[in-house]
């Protein structure tokens, strides 16, 4: 019996520490850079803010850790016999990160959080130990648009496994009618249809307007949700000027109540440019902001600590030796960071050049019909660098151009090709849609295959389901959605 042999290879890439530490900075903006350098500053004693001394500072640095010549003494013991090759590298450093981790700032804010808010309103309401409980395990389960998506029952589960309150579902809606009552209005719902009939019903419902939007949204809200306006009008037995006085009213309503009390708590995150993008006497200069070119060095103090180290003649103790792997390890880490750091510049400079090179029309222009298809791959051919590596950079990064602040990967396009063969980025494409779309009398919309129609009559050889994906892509809703009286 023949026996059939197969060895199965595998490959798997490695990346070194300071890969990953590279990648990981590639992706922050200028912000998340400057708070990574603090970090780094904070952890790491052997890294210092200022530029590098004198290059003779330098190169007797350099003589200092390589190997003059040797005395007999020396000939004894080397310091790097007991920080080499023999002390394994997790030793040396502490990451307790994997390296496909993504480092998250959590952006810390004051002011109370949108649960403290309701919680400070409950204290309004006479309610037992039990119901309290409820009422706080109800507003610990809103999300934050302010809404209660799990279901009752499930809430009932939750309440005996986890605080030992035993209950009912019609006992736990009766607390969440409670909260419902809370500010802002259409807080604690558990659909849109609840969350704006509750708003509605806090109004005025003697006016006409208030007590035809109660019935829409009570009885007719399907209707309304598919904008089909001539069954409300059959239904209600009103004109479509009326009716058009009705949906102004509903559409004053906050669809997710749980944001306005959220915002006031949140963060502005202001758009800081990676790049200063500048055109003078049609030549395009690309600039690097300079927060993200920071002056950093390695610490004299801890170089001189090795050297010191390194000179004395004697075996070192246990302790010497730990704090000489101790200082080690800052300055190599220090070094690796500033290495990093300057290779980020590097990256994030020829990557901007290349996509400036190759949409320079557009840069000299501005009108976004200039820009050419181009995709990741054809800026990664031109630097020579992995497609992953740009995709860190355009997704993160931003320019400042006289036609304003863009994010890079938005001159990124597919292509597609005309009836003359002639290939057009579908950025192109989208533009046109979208110039079409704002353009049409809302209340007779486009549909999609009138709008493939109108790019087919302009040589754009594009079909109804591109058209739709392309409107999807622009978070356009479909024409009967677009419909207004």
């Amino acid at each position: 019996m023949a026996m059939k042999q197969s060895l199965n290879f595998k490959l798997q890439q490695k990346l070194s520490p300071q890969q990953i530490q590279l990648m990981k900075l590639l992706q922050l903006p200028t912000v998340g850079l400057e708070q990574r350098i603090k970090e780094e500053m904070e952890s790491n004693p052997a890294l210092d803010e200022g530029k590098e001394e004198d290059d003779e500072l330098d190169k007797e640095q350099e003589d200092d850790f390589g190997r003059e010549e040797i005395s007999e003494s020396e000939k004894e013991f080397d310091f790097d016999d007991y920080i080499g090759d023999d002390t394994p590298s997790y030793k040396l450093s502490a990451n307790n990160h994997s390296k496909d981790d993504e480092e998250k700032q959590i952006p810390l804010s004051g002011g109370a959080s949108f649960q403290e808010l309701l919680e400070a309103q409950l204290t309004l309401f006479s309610l037992d130990d039990d119901d309290h409980t409820i009422a706080l395990h109800l507003i610990g389960s809103l999300d934050e648009s302010g809404y209660l998506r799990r279901e009752i029952d499930a809430i009932v589960d939750d309440l005996a496994f986890t605080q030992n309150v035993m209950t009912e579902v019609d006992h736990v809606k009766k607390i969440l009618k409670i909260i419902q009552h809370f500010d802002p209005p259409g807080v604690g719902a558990r659909n849109l249809q609840e969350c704006l009939l509750i708003q509605i019903n806090k109004k005025d419902n003697h006016s006409l307007i208030a007590k035809n939007a109660s019935e829409i949204l009570e009885n007719h809200f399907e209707s309304f949700t598919k904008k089909h306006y001539s069954k409300i009008t059959e239904a209600l037995s009103i004109s479509e000027e009326d009716l058009k006085e009705v949906l102004d009213e509903i559409l004053k309503l906050n669809p997710k109540p749980g944001n306005s009390l959220s915002d006031s708590a949140k963060v502005v995150q202001h758009v800081v440019p990676d790049f200063n993008l500048t055109i003078e006497d049609g030549e395009i200069d690309i600039s690097l902001n300079g927060r993200n070119a920071p002056d950093l060095k390695v610490s004299r103090a801890y170089s001189d600590m090795m050297k010191g180290y390194r000179d004395q003649k004697e075996k070192p103790s246990k302790s010497q030796k730990d704090a000489l792997m101790f200082i080690k390890q800052k300055l190599d880490s220090a070094s690796w960071f500033i290495d990093a750091i300057k290779q980020r510049q590097n990256t994030l400079l020829s990557t901007m050049d290349a996509i400036v090179n190759y949409q320079k029309e557009y840069f000299l222009d501005g009108d976004e019909t200039l820009l050419k298809p181009m995709i990741l791959k054809d800026i990664a051919e031109i630097v020579f660098l992995d497609i992953s590596t740009i995709s860190r950079v355009v997704n993160s990064k931003y320019v400042q151009t006289p036609y304003g602040t863009f994010l890079l990967k938005t001159f990124f396009s597919e292509s597609l090709s005309t009836d003359s063969g002639e290939e057009v980025s579908t950025r192109e494409v989208k533009k046109i849609l979208k110039d079409a779309i704002e353009e049409e009398d809302k209340r007779k919309p486009l549909t999609d295959e009138k709008l493939s129609k109108l790019l087919n009559d302009k040589s754009y050889n594009i079909a109804r389901r591109t058209v739709a994906k392309y409107r999807e892509q622009l978070n356009i809703p479909v024409a009967r959605l677009r419909k207004e009286l």
